[in-house]
């Protein structure tokens, strides 16, 4: 065959068509395109092909260089002297100059894009069969070291473009795993002529580019933090174009695309992030039952988003994390209820106030719509969700509460967040300080201040460490004390000695109070037991009146100017009915040491008591004479009338018998610090 393609061809034109001058190598190429020609009007197919065989082999696949770059525009001339006829021949001619789109000569390289560019003008859409090869051979040269390849192949790529968009023979379908397989190459020319494809392609009518939309986005995504502006402005472009076809079309695949999104989402890039983000915004409007089944992994992409340091993308997260709430959907149609507070619990230890607090929300939403389904998942989110009682942040905490509250209409749920709570504060005694009136206040608020103060003491009641029950008692008492919330529970404690609701909360309170001396005696005052407050403070001894004593009786009489205790200081207008009460107060003054201030402020209250003409002064000039006087006579004292109603001595036995463990446990404190003390003196020595 090659014998008789040297009997076609004359030699002169071989040798300058393998000459290093273009010129010759030109006029060689066009002598040969005439002799094709007249080889084709005759029909003479096996010629033409022995024409081609002598190019391909002795020039194409040739060691010279220049023998290669004449066999290229040797081919591309047979392919122009074939002319409607180029066809059939093809499958011989193109394979060797796409080989030669890998010449390590750049020279050839740019022969081949040229001869490449004229076969296809040629052909055209002939020339579709090639297309994934040859798409393959362009990716590689947009990313050619030479500038010349680079720009020949530009022209070739535009003239393929048009092929393409022209020809009803491209299969797109064999075209997408070509393009997913490249969409994350990092350089830079990859990168646009890629985009350049989708986007025309994305253009022809025929080409449905939407349908195979997740095959490529996760490229399309990966492009916007490039470090060139160019590729991230295309795509952008590209994506804001397939948003809009998305918005149009009835037939979209939202869960393939919205696993894309959620990784997207987490971005360390802001354009991405933001970009994500608006698509699953839309989509979460749009998508409807197809995203069920990834609510959960949208939900995860949102909330940390909540909390981004770009305000146009909190905005829009905040948007989609709202309508995704406003969503109910069936659990029966694959709504993943656990799922979702999985997401929940996870955010619960972000590091944002934001997202934990919307975590919250979703926690109070799922528990109000789905109530029977989230209990079955508790064992895994209560923890989590006691252990956000200590967060930082108050207005955390207060919906932490509202959840704990909603799960506590459960008597056994309620009963292990209070025992959590003592444990809690029994562990971080400032969270008790800086955060205990909170929590107590708002649970009060939530749950019903009895049924939490009965809770709080049946469980105090028999808390073994004495010392933090101690506390605990007084930090009880003193919210009791002054948080408007628990006004009502105060009115019901004033009517302990004439209303059995009252009496038994007061017995429920003083089972714990009686941990300590003024938390007891405070009680007392309320309840408006003036004269077991009396015996109380009678009761106590030289141990009880120590250094932290003082400082809760320090609170107590300045609380008594508080408007709590207005009834109190009123009933001192009728020292003759309210006898006990003038005792008590003379009981709280003589522990006081002179010098304090509250000596001053309860000595002075006591000095404006008017006593009547019943109560007339002894020549010592001291009303407590008469007081005493009268509280032995017994008939003139409120409280006594009522004393049946509730087991007074049964109390203060209680009572001495808990100051009795009290004091043997401060003993023994203090004889273990003297041992331990021992112990290190004799080491020392």
């Amino acid at each position: 065959m090659a014998a008789d393609a040297l009997s076609i061809i004359p030699s002169a034109v071989l040798r300058n068509l393998s000459d290093k001058l273009y010129e010759k190598r030109k006029n060689a190429a066009l002598e040969i395109e005439g002799i094709v020609k007249q080889l084709a009007t005759a029909g003479e197919h096996e010629k033409i092909s022995a024409v081609i065989a002598l190019l391909i082999h002795d020039f194409t696949y040739s060691p010279q260089a220049n023998h290669r770059k004449g066999g290229l525009i040797g081919l591309a001339a047979v392919t122009v002297g074939l002319t409607n006829e180029a066809a059939q021949h093809l499958e011989q001619i193109v394979p060797p100059v796409i080989s030669s789109f890998g010449d390590q000569d750049s020279r050839v390289r740019y022969y081949a894009c040229e001869a490449l560019y004229n076969i296809a003008k040629v052909v055209r859409g002939d020339f579709i069969i090639y297309f994934n090869k040859i798409f393959d051979a362009l990716c590689k040269l947009a990313a050619d070291s030479d500038a010349n390849v680079q720009s020949a192949a530009h022209l070739l790529d535009r003239l393929v473009k048009d092929i393409v968009t022209e020809s009803d023979q491209f299969s797109i379908e064999e075209f997408i795993p070509l393009l997913r397989e490249r969409m994350n190459v990092l350089n830079p020319y990859v990168r646009q002529f890629l985009v350049g494809w989708i986007t025309v392609l994305d253009s022809v009518p025929d080409i449905d580019m939407l349908g195979f939309l997740p095959d490529f986005l996760d490229g399309l995504f990966n492009m916007l933090s490039d470090s060139s502006h160019e590729i991230r402005q295309q795509a952008d472009a590209a994506l804001s174009e397939f948003l809009q076809e998305i918005k149009n079309s009835p037939n979209v695949d939202y869960g393939r695309m919205a696993e894309i999104l959620v990784r997207r989402a987490g971005s360390t890039d802001e354009f991405t992030r933001l970009t994500s983000i608006t698509w699953i915004n839309e989509f979460v409007k749009l998508g409807g039952e197809q995203l069920v089944p990834y609510y959960a992994d949208i939900l995860g992409a949102i909330l940390p988003c909540i909390s981004d340091e770009e305000e146009k993308i909190r905005v829009v997260a905040r948007e989609t994390n709202e309508e995704l709430r406003a969503i109910k959907a069936d659990p029966t149609e694959g709504f993943d209820i656990g799922a979702i507070l999985s997401i929940a619990k996870r955010e619960l230890n972000s590091e944002h106030e934001a997202t934990r607090i919307e975590a919250l929300h979703w926690f109070s939403t799922l528990l109000a719509r789905y109530r029977v389904e989230f209990l079955a998942y508790l064992n895994d989110i209560f923890d989590p969700l006691l252990n956000a009682l200590s967060d930082p942040s108050d207005a955390v905490v207060l919906l932490v509460l509202e959840v704990h509250a909603c799960i506590a209409e459960e008597s056994h749920h309620f009963h292990h967040l209070v025992s959590y709570l003592i444990r809690t504060f029994h562990n971080n005694h400032v969270l008790l300080e800086k955060r205990g009136a909170l929590i107590v206040r708002r649970l009060c608020v939530l749950l019903g201040a009895e049924k939490v103060y009965r809770e709080f003491s049946s469980i105090l009641e028999s808390e073994i460490d004495l010392d933090f029950a101690s506390v605990m008692v007084q930090a009880l008492n003193l919210i009791l004390l002054t948080s408007t919330e628990l006004g009502e529970l105060r009115s019901l404690l004033k009517k302990s000695l004439v209303d059995s609701c009252g009496k038994d909360l007061f017995q429920s309170l003083y089972a714990s109070w009686r941990h300590s001396p003024m938390a007891t005696i405070s009680l007392c005052l309320l309840a408006q037991a003036y004269s077991h407050a009396s015996c109380v403070i009678q009761s106590l001894g030289e141990e009880d009146i120590n250094v932290k004593f003082l400082v809760q009786l320090d609170k107590l009489i300045r609380l008594l100017e508080t408007p709590v205790f207005a009834y109190l200081r009123l009933q001192l207008l009728e020292p003759g009915k309210h006898t006990w009460l003038l005792k008590t107060l003379y009981g709280l003054l003589m522990l006081l040491p002179q010098q304090s201030a509250a000596f001053k402020i309860l000595r002075t209250r006591l000095k404006t008591v008017p006593f009547s003409e019943n109560l007339k002064r002894t020549s010592s000039a001291n009303p407590y004479s008469q007081i005493l006087q009268v509280t032995e006579d017994g008939n003139r004292n409120q409280d006594t009338q009522n004393y049946s109603a509730i087991n007074f001595p049964s109390l203060l036995q209680q009572f001495e018998n808990m100051q009795q463990q009290h004091r043997s446990h401060l003993k023994g404190q203090l004889q273990s610090r003297k041992s331990a003390s021992a112990a290190t003196l004799s080491q020392v020595l």
